[in-house]
């Protein structure tokens, strides 16, 4: 059957699944669930799956909210009430309701399952579920196509990565057409891509699924009595079972460099990592790519400015991103990322940190390889960064040495 790609669009129904706790990005995820957590000074983590949505024409979009899901709602509200809901256009929060039970959402599927209504609600044929999570560039029309094409009942986006690194993901075993034999949660020994030796397919995290086909598979799981119903555990396991067309579809990067892009910034160092990465002098993410735009917020605030004085108090920022209405007044910043409205006062030193919104930087402090969340003002003269057993007294240090102080966290006197 043929398809235009207005009619692909029309019945294409989104869910974003963004209510992870992310406990391993604490305490950033202290006051905010994951894809909630600033990145880049002016978006956030779920920005690049919304971005991916908009620039791939997919504009019926539910994102599937659980944990502490204020700030999430608030940036939703803020940022993305762009569409208009009179053209079949929308971006809406969907918390936990009891529809169907008194429990919350007990599993990846189990979200999905609990909003089966939706689809009906908007003559569904094909349903695209994404995790909020993660940072990539995708044009997800280009695997929705695949996916008919295949005339598959569920397509899963796979990244491919060498034997050695795969076995901390959910891998997928496919044959020479790409059709998925099985489907294995961290192997030992990860099956390989046929034409491509050493390396496998892990899982993304990106499912299309007919809806039908979907419908009628979670409802029968539920009706087994199957509880926290996930994809990777249950549903495609049991879906490969049961002979249905499931396809891989190999990962294709809007990102336009010479290696794919794809980064579940889970931790501390992946999420530092991730973000210092875009203020190298060639980043491997691009921010910069006028065809592939990534919305962010958009608030009324002055430019940024740097203000030098007499003397030494001289404004500077080198190899740094920094977001409208932060004053740089006679301090030094090297390598960093400044939220809004940051101010770095005189005579400070700031150096390989992410600042958030708001962070006060005192006269003559030291700031070094720190993450620094919103509303926190760093009293004259403190130093972060430098002795290691004296920041572990007060904050979160990762594995690799990065401070983590809390919001709106309050120095005693």
């Amino acid at each position: 059957m043929a398809y235009s790609g207005s009619s692909l669009h029309r019945g294409t129904l989104t869910m974003i699944l963004a209510g992870g706790l992310g406990e391993r990005l604490k305490p950033l995820t202290e006051p905010r669930t994951k894809p909630s957590v600033p990145f880049g000074g002016k978006y956030r983590i779920i920005d690049f799956a919304l971005s991916n949505c908009l620039n791939s024409g997919l504009r019926k979009t539910y994102v599937l909210t659980q944990y502490k899901s204020d700030s999430l709602n608030r940036h939703l509200y803020e940022t993305w009430n762009i569409f208009n809901p009179e053209l079949g256009e929308f971006i809406y929060s969907i918390p936990p309701q009891q529809k169907i039970s008194n429990n919350w959402y007990t599993g990846t599927a189990n979200a999905i399952y609990q909003n089966l209504n939706l689809l009906d609600d908007h003559n569904i044929e094909h349903l695209l579920v994404l995790s909020g999570d993660h940072i990539y560039k995708m044009d997800y029309m280009k695997m929705l196509q695949y996916h008919i094409e295949k005339n598959a009942d569920l397509s899963i986006a796979s990244f491919y990565l060498d034997k050695s690194q795969a076995s901390r993901f959910g891998c997928i075993e496919i044959d020479k057409d790409y059709r998925v034999l099985s489907f294995i949660e961290k192997p030992k020994n990860p099956p390989e891509i046929p034409d491509r030796p050493d390396e496998s397919f892990v899982n993304m995290g990106i499912y299309i699924f007919n809806a039908n086909v979907i419908r009628d598979v979670l409802k029968g799981m539920e009706t087994d009595g199957v509880s926290n119903l996930d994809f990777g555990k249950h549903v495609i396991p049991k879906m490969i079972k049961e002979g249905h067309n499931i396809y891989s579809f190999r990962f294709v990067d809007e990102n336009k460099k010479d290696k794919p892009h794809w980064v579940d910034v889970g931790t501390i160092d992946s999420y530092y990592a991730a973000s210092m990465d875009l203020i190298s002098v060639s980043p491997e993410f691009n921010l910069y790519d006028e065809n592939w735009p990534i919305r962010g917020t958009h608030e009324q605030s002055p430019p940024f400015k740097t203000i030098s004085h007499e003397g030494e108090r001289v404004g500077r920022a080198f190899n740094t991103l920094v977001t409208d209405g932060s004053i740089i007044s006679g301090g030094l910043v090297e390598r960093s990322i400044l939220g809004r409205h940051v101010r770095v006062n005189s005579y400070s030193y700031v150096t390989d940190s992410i600042l958030f919104d708001r962070v006060k930087i005192g006269r003559h402090s030291r700031i070094r390889r720190a993450i620094i969340d919103k509303n926190v003002t760093i009293p004259e003269g403190v130093e972060i960064g430098f002795d290691t057993e004296e920041d572990k007294k007060r904050f979160k240090v990762s594995e690799t040495g990065i401070v983590v102080i809390p919001k709106n966290y309050v120095w005693e006197e």
